[in-house]
């Protein structure tokens, strides 16, 4: 119980303590979302409406970031060597956004080497994902809505106030319903090891010091839960709801497993390895002080043979289940 006090008490979600179990009207839904979003067209939208749920916050009361503000790797000396960072390399150019900062802001909209990304992070899921914010010839902004659906951020675009899964990459709501945004391969490994292959790299760091608890976990001891907030969808069945996943596309492989065989090869070439030395951002208070859930890297050889970084993600198997209702997760 203390995880769910904790989370009501930091970000004011008393819904997490109230499952809805009664389907709503999508009218009344609509009717409730027009005064926030008066320009989203509500007519347009690939799922049911009343999937979507509260997170317990209005239209960027998480406020994303949109003016970054960097050091360099030699200067960020108060990161542990062991603190999540997700790690973007782009045409030689590297860049780490620490979680200690994503997980209050959820949301990076950045350039990196000429290239606009949204760099983002849902805690509920422990879904990092970065992704190329050009969509049809436009530069898209993106905000955080305050909802969730199967409890991953529900994100927004600021030209026409569509929403956005994260987890899929999906326009679900609005005049965009249907369109995509494209991933782009990132990491999410320790500091220290951010730190040996980008030595000359920049760091994120909190545009205003004092605006959040930065280094704190405002989700303590998530990853410990026997079930996820705001989720009502089935569970997986073949591994407890808030273990880790690592997923490529519609595959998913138990980092348990993963850490106990160390390395796995595919048949289709895919180099799936684990090493120890990164914290859980969702354990301890202090994000540098949680539990080792290790180092998860997915690669495969291009044409001339050398290992290049495929596109992956390490998620909670609920939220991997979630999408991918029909996958098998490895776990033996």
């Amino acid at each position: 119980m203390r995880a769910f006090l904790t989370i009501a008490a930091v970000a004011g979600l008393a819904l997490f303590l109230l499952p809805n179990v009664m389907r709503a009207d999508p009218a009344q839904l609509i009717a409730g979302w027009a005064s926030e979003w008066p320009k989203t067209d509500f007519t347009k939208h690939s799922i049911a409406l009343d999937q979507i749920t509260s997170g317990g916050v209005r239209k960027d009361q998480i406020p994303s970031i949109d003016k970054p503000k960097y050091i360099t790797v030699s200067e960020a000396t108060s990161l542990a060597p062991t603190e999540p960072v997700v790690g973007l390399t782009i045409d030689g150019k590297s860049r780490a956004y620490p979680l200690s900062v994503l997980i209050w802001h959820e949301i990076v909209n950045d350039v990196l080497a000429g290239v606009p990304v949204a760099v983002t992070f849902c805690p509920l899921c422990n879904a990092a994902v970065v992704f190329d914010r050009r969509v049809n010839g436009q530069t898209l902004e993106f905000g955080t809505t305050g909802k969730l659906r199967f409890s991953d951020l529900v994100m927004y675009d600021r030209q026409s106030e569509s929403w956005w899964q994260q987890f899929t990459g999906e326009a679900i709501v609005g005049s965009r319903t249907g369109e995509t945004l494209r991933f782009l391969p990132a990491r999410l490994e320790s500091f220290a090891k951010f730190r040996v292959r980008a030595p000359k790299g920049e760091v994120l760091v909190p545009t205003n010091p004092n605006m959040r608890r930065y280094g704190m976990n405002p989700y303590g001891g998530y990853d410990s839960a026997h079930t996820p907030f705001l989720y009502r969808g089935k569970m997986p069945e073949v591994v407890a709801p808030l273990a880790r996943v690592v997923a490529v596309g519609d595959r998913a492989w138990s980092v348990d497993f993963l850490q106990i065989k160390q390395r796995i090869e595919t048949k289709d070439g895919l180099i799936l390895t684990w090493e120890k030395g990164q914290n859980s951002a969702l354990d301890s208070r202090v994000i540098a002080e949680g539990r080792d859930v290790g180092n998860v890297l997915v690669q495969r050889r291009n044409g001339d043979g050398k290992l290049v970084d495929a596109q992956y993600r390490v998620d909670f198997a609920f939220a991997f289940y979630a999408f991918n209702p029909q996958a098998k997760i490895v776990v033996e």
